[in-house]
């Protein structure tokens, strides 16, 4: 009897084996899988989601109703009635502060009636606007509450060519009801992205290049590094069809960290040195009895302003400042870009064929 007895407990403890060894196996390549998934881009995008905003913005604009028989000449003594229409646009950003300062571009604000700003998680709030500095196409915002997640700026000096560029924001917010923010992820491509913009007072200046993913809507949004570090703010992409191509460019870190110092001290709109510019032409270079043909022209220049105390004159031709050689307006308006109020500047012309230096103290306005 005692030796059935121990046979039927050596076969249950054999049958209790079978069935707790392969689940120890399993539990074990079960964590193995659920750690090589958790990467170090998944933890930087858990650690700054929740700071990413969708911006939606309401603008209202008038128009002329157009008549039911276009003619030129009635349309001109009748012309139709004007009428209001509001639209919105959407855009993304991110908050800095826990209390409340957000961090987006110029242009998904611009000319806003009213600003919403929606979480992650879901709760919507009125944003005012603080201020904004149209030359570096960035915007700085606030809404009313505490202990908000917000995300660090990172030091883009280090950027390295090939690491990791995580882009996070709201594309396309207007189709999802879902107010999360959408993550897309690629390399940084390049650094130093010098690039004109069609709109005169901006100048997109030490841009980073990466080919992760920006669509419409992701404007404003943070791009981030592996440490889970903002490293730029997204801002646009060169595409023919308006979708990602990968080749998306984004606002230094450093430079938006600048940005918002001065916008918040009031002093965020622009730097002056008080003059209008243009290429010098060879043709311009003849005229002027200029011994050089590259440079930029004196247009013209503000009455009351640095330029205008100094003595400076419209056909001047400026071909360097400090110890930056000026060889066209893009060169005249990267190195104004990098200017701060209070510099000291020396600038170099030709003047009636011979050279001339002009000091001056940069001013603000």
């Amino acid at each position: 009897m005692c030796k059935n007895t121990y046979l039927y407990r050596l076969c249950y403890l054999l049958l209790l084996l079978t069935f707790i060894i392969p689940q120890s196996v399993d539990s074990n390549e079960t964590d193995a899988i659920y750690n090589s998934r958790r990467t170090a881009i998944v933890t930087a995008a858990e650690k700054v989601s929740p700071a990413v905003v969708s911006v939606s913005v309401l603008r209202k604009e008038y128009v002329r109703a157009a008549p039911l028989f276009r003619d030129s000449f009635y349309d001109f003594f009748f012309p139709g009635p004007l009428y209001e229409r509001t639209f919105e646009s959407l855009g993304s950003g991110f908050i800095v502060s826990e209390d409340g300062y957000i961090l987006t571009n110029q242009h998904v604000v611009e000319d806003a009636n009213i600003a919403k700003v929606t979480l992650s998680s879901g709760e919507e709030y009125d944003a005012r606007v603080i201020g904004i500095s149209k030359e570096v196409d960035l915007a700085v915002l606030k809404i009313d509450s505490k202990n908000l997640p917000f995300a660090t700026l990172g030091n883009t000096d280090s950027l390295l060519i090939g690491e990791w560029a995580i882009a996070i924001g709201n594309p396309y917010g207007f189709l999802l009801e879902n107010p999360e923010p959408t993550v897309s992820c690629g390399v940084i491509s390049g650094i130093n992205r010098n690039i004109n913009s069609q709109i005169d007072e901006r100048v997109y200046r030490t841009m980073i290049q990466t080919d992760a993913a920006i669509n419409p809507g992701n404007s404003g949004g943070p791009l981030v590094n592996a440490n889970g570090e903002v490293i730029g703010i997204n801002t646009f992409i060169f595409s023919e069809s308006g979708g990602s191509i990968g080749i998306g460019f984004a606002i230094p870190a450093n430079t938006a960290k600048n940005t918002m110092q001065e916008i918040l001290k009031g002093e965020g709109q622009r730097v002056w040195i008080g003059l209008q510019v243009q290429n010098l032409s060879p043709l311009m270079a003849f005229v002027l009895d200029s011994p050089i043909s590259n440079g930029v022209i004196v247009a013209s220049i503000d009455k009351s302003s640095p330029a205008w105390d100094v003595g400076f004159e419209a056909g001047d031709i400026i071909y360097k400042i400090s110890k930056k050689d000026i060889n066209s307006i893009k060169d005249f308006n990267i190195l104004k870009g990098q200017l701060q109020a209070g510099d000291r500047i020396k600038i170099h012309v030709i003047r009636n064929g011979k050279e001339y230096m002009g000091e001056l103290i940069v001013g603000k306005r």
